[in-house]
């Protein structure tokens, strides 16, 4: 039988590296020419990394507060320089900054600041918090010497927040400058320093022929691609990426920091809000005063410069709608080449469902696929499993569900992409690396000796050691319609890697079809537990492995070497037949008197043995309560332990079967808003997405549906779950379990009628997790668990749907008396602050004291009252 080696008592420990330890985990200094196929990207923020001079940091006008998540915090070019090493030792060959240039420091209106440099008064400048143009001249050519390539961050959309239009609902195209206005910023100035974008005042017919902005509201349907193109996204003045002057100005303003810095390459902001076309005007221009950024580095000798754009899109899985819109930027309609890479959005949503949400396997292995067909340059699009503009992986995954995350985009196409902190276990957002930076908990994070450091170094080597892994193409051997195995092969022949996943909290058996040939021997190169693991293909060429859960081995062929198979004796499992609940009574042959286990999607924890009689026959019936999905084929095989032979597979789909409601909670709503009318200064929440209309729960089996009835669903910032500016948060109470935990973590409150949660569930427009109470407090969230809910949204109905499948809910059986509570707030790395004013994103109302809780809308408890037998 292949082996596995034990884990003993832990589900991960040391990485392996068989064949790869020798290798020095510290990238090798750089060749002249960059393989951007070969890179991996260490990306960062300026203002939160490090502080190399504390002397730049409070430039006076109340913009520098390292108490205030909102402002500047500190760090800058001089503290990225001082810790290259440590960037080197991650195994990363790049590093990529957000946007070093003159910012808009604050934005009274939004109640926020610009430390991320995304809101630019000046492109060609440099930030007085970040330092000099010698700081980052000083930065470029640091990293030279120690072999790293420098990605700077960059913006062609807009502008910061200068300018718009007091109530957009009175916005008149053929007349810009009525209802216009100019906002201050937080120094008082009314537009960016630079010209021509100083020439932002509509009120003048001047300003209104140069148009070199759009003048525009905010974008209120993400449908309407004029809209998208043309409008401001979340207020930021739009820029007239049309206009030659604008063209020129944003071409001789990033063509500067090639020359005067050594820039290798360009990350795009928000480049799904130009037009596709722009970019091939933006890289290629023939213009002698201004040319194209790629001309520029070409004739600085830099013929491997990389710019890659930010689509934000993710596809629901099975879907790839996103993926062809972010090919759109890479070629034209006419196959003509415009941006070399764009960042793999679908391929994130893909990996956080499988590793953080416990969906089935095959969304990634669809993924894997659609990748390949429907992107022209997969191996320069970069990958990654969380950054600063979603939840950290760990805020909605476990530890073991991150390194198999990470596992997957080192070992599949694209340039691996590693957020700052991610090596830390961070779970916020955006904090400091920095003692005196926000939520550091005053300590430098600079730890060489993290375990997910060491795992990533260990990642970064096992790409270089075998090109296979940034150059070959990927094929899917085995995936599954429920968390559990999956298995795909980088590369042909002598070269080739298999990557063998067990992506469930319980034990799988993995069997993977090859074209390799029997008794064919593959050993590990690397292995999430630490333990070596061997594996003879079987006559058929198939891998039959035992997976402890959430495993991960990386297996490589042993040249010269061949064993002999024995053939199984015959094990035959006939097509399943469905009963009145939906679940699956299957019989099947094999030698008499022997121990069969019949599995379902490779589950071996919950597949009881079974002995086949005198005649070699056995029977037994299968619980499908977990199936959520009535299109998903799931697997059926008949396993014997005693020799690990299988039978052939006979998939299956659940039937359908009638849910049950078990309670609607219209009735007994409870309405408490925090102030009547407008909750924010922000227009956006005058829909007053955050009231509640009712609830209603179902089930089929042990799973449970929620449907959520709102007042309004918005989607003004094109959220990836189909609805924003309103978090959803849920607790579920279960009438036999004890433990539990009376606390609503982050929200300032305490359950009401004396309820404790056993699950708690948060959504907003880009995250969907389901929590275990233990370790929750006023601040944790509690333990994430691996599987999740399936989140849609009917907008006709605007009801917001939740399916959980009855394994992550951990109760079965009588659900009467169950109760659930259910309320809304807003969330952005955490749920919004309550401000006396509400400016901007924050909220007001209350007593604004601290302490008072963040509810705008709460439905609850309901009681649940119907019983369920089985």
């Amino acid at each position: 039988m292949n082996s596995y080696a034990r884990f003993c008592g832990r589900v991960l420990g040391a990485t392996a590296l068989a064949g790869v330890a020798a290798v020095s985990s510290a990238a090798e200094p750089a060749p002249t020419e960059i393989d951007w196929r070969d890179q991996v990207i260490y990306f960062l923020m300026i203002d939160r990394f490090a502080d190399g001079d504390p002397d730049n940091n409070d430039q006076g006008t109340g913009e520098y507060d390292p108490a205030d998540p909102r402002k500047f915090s500190g760090g800058d070019l001089q503290g990225v320089q001082d810790h290259l090493d440590y960037i080197r030792g991650l195994g990363a060959t790049a590093v990529w900054i957000t946007p070093p240039v003159a910012n808009q420091w604050w934005d009274p209106r939004a109640g926020f600041g610009g430390f991320h440099g995304y809101w630019a008064r000046d492109f060609k400048a440099v930030d007085a918090h970040f330092g000099t143009i010698d700081d980052y001249r000083s930065l470029g050519r640091a990293m030279d010497e120690s072999g790293l390539a420098l990605v700077q961050d960059i913006v062609v959309n807009h502008v910061g927040n200068y300018h718009g239009y007091a109530d957009p609902k009175t916005f008149d195209a053929e007349h810009p400058d009525r209802g216009f206005a100019r906002w201050p910023d937080g120094q008082g100035q009314l537009a960016p320093a630079q010209a021509p974008f100083d020439q932002n005042d509509a009120s003048k017919p001047a300003d209104q022929k140069a148009a070199i902005y759009h003048f525009t509201p905010t974008i209120r349907s993400h449908e309407d691609l004029h809209q998208e193109w043309n409008w401001q996204l979340a207020d930021l003045d739009d820029l007239n990426t049309e206009h030659r002057l604008v063209r020129r100005a944003l071409r001789d303003s990033y063509g500067f920091w090639i020359r005067e810095v050594g820039v290798d390459a360009f990350r795009v902001d928000t480049a799904f809000y130009v037009p596709p076309d722009y970019f091939r005007d933006f890289l290629f221009a023939r213009d002698r005063k201004a040319p194209g950024v790629m001309r520029v580095a070409q004739q600085l000798d830099r013929p491997e410069f990389h710019v890659f754009g930010e689509g934000f899109g993710i596809d629901r899985p099975f879907e790839d709608t996103a993926a062809r819109r972010i090919e759109g930027y890479v070629r034209d309609s006419k196959g003509r080449a415009l941006l070399p890479g764009m960042i793999n959005f679908p391929l994130y949503g893909s990996v956080l469902d499988v590793f953080a949400r416990g969906q089935g396997t095959d969304v990634l292995a669809h993924r894997i696929d659609s990748m390949m067909r429907v992107h022209s340059a997969p191996h320069l699009m970069p990958t990654f499993v969380d950054n600063h503009d979603v939840d950290r992986f760990l805020a909605q995954g476990s530890e073991a569900g991150l390194r198999q995350a990470l596992l997957s985009i080192f070992t599949l196409p694209g340039i691996p992409t590693i957020y700052y902190g991610t090596e830390q276990g961070f779970t916020r957002q955006r904090p400091a690396m920095f003692a005196g930076g926000i939520d550091s908990t005053g300590r430098d994070h600079f730890d060489s000796t993290a375990p997910l450091y060491r795992f990533i170094a260990d990642l970064a080597a096992l790409r270089r050691v075998h090109p296979v892994l940034s150059r070959g193409r990927p094929k899917v051997l085995v995936s599954s319609a429920s968390a559990g195995a999956l298995a795909y092969q980088m590369g042909e022949g002598q070269d080739a890697l298999m990557m063998l996943m067990n992506t469930a909290d319980r034990p799988r058996l993995l069997v993977a079809e090859t074209t390799h040939a029997p008794g064919s021997r593959w050993v590990s190169r690397l292995t999430l537990d630490g333990r070596p693991v061997s594996v003879i293909l079987d006559t058929a060429s198939r891998v039959v492995l035992e997976l402890p859960a959430r495993s991960g081995v990386v297996l490589a062929l042993e040249p010269d070497a061949r064993s002999k198979v024995a053939v199984c004796r015959a094990i035959e499992l006939n097509d399943g037949v469905a009963d009145g609940n939906g679940d699956m009574q299957v019989s099947g042959r094999a030698g008499a008197g022997e121990e069969i286990k019949v599995l379902l999607d490779g589950d071996l924890s919950s597949a009881s043995p079974v002995q086949a009689d005198a005649e070699g026959q056995f029977s037994l019936l299968i619980r499908t309560d977990s199936m959520i999905d009535p299109e998903r084929r799931h697997e059926l095989r008949a396993y014997r332990p005693a020799d690990g032979c299988v039978s052939a597979r006979p998939d299956w789909s659940r039937y359908p079967v009638s849910g049950h409601r078990l309670s609607d909670g219209s009735s007994g709503r409870r309405y408490r808003p925090i102030r009547p009318g407008q909750v924010s200064a922000d227009a956006d929440y005058d829909a007053r997405q955050g009231d509640l209309r009712s609830v209603a729960v179902s089930h089929s089996g042990d799973s449970r549906r929620i449907e959520i009835a709102m007042a309004a669903l918005v989607r003004s910032w094109n959220p990836a779950n189909g609805f924003d500016h309103v978090a959803l948060t849920a607790f579920l109470e279960w009438p036999d379990q004890l433990g539990g935990s009376p606390v609503m973590p982050g929200q300032s409150a305490e359950l009401p009628d004396q309820m404790r949660w056993h699950r708690r569930w948060r959504a907003h427009g880009w995250s969907n997790v389901l929590f275990a109470p233990e370790g929750a407090d006023a601040e944790r969230e509690g333990r994430p668990l691996d599987g999740g809910g399936r989140l849609s949204v009917d907008r006709a109905r605007q009801v917001i749907q939740l399916d959980l499948p009855a394994q992550v809910l951990g109760h079965g059986g009588n659900w009467s008396g169950a109760r659930l509570y259910l309320n809304t707030w807003d969330y952005d790395g955490g749920y919004r602050k309550l401000t006396p004013d509400g400016a901007g994103f924050s909220f007001s109302g209350g007593s604004n004291e601290p302490g008072e809780p963040l509810l705008l809308d709460e439905l609850g408890p309901i009681r649940l009252t119907l019983p369920v037998s089985r």
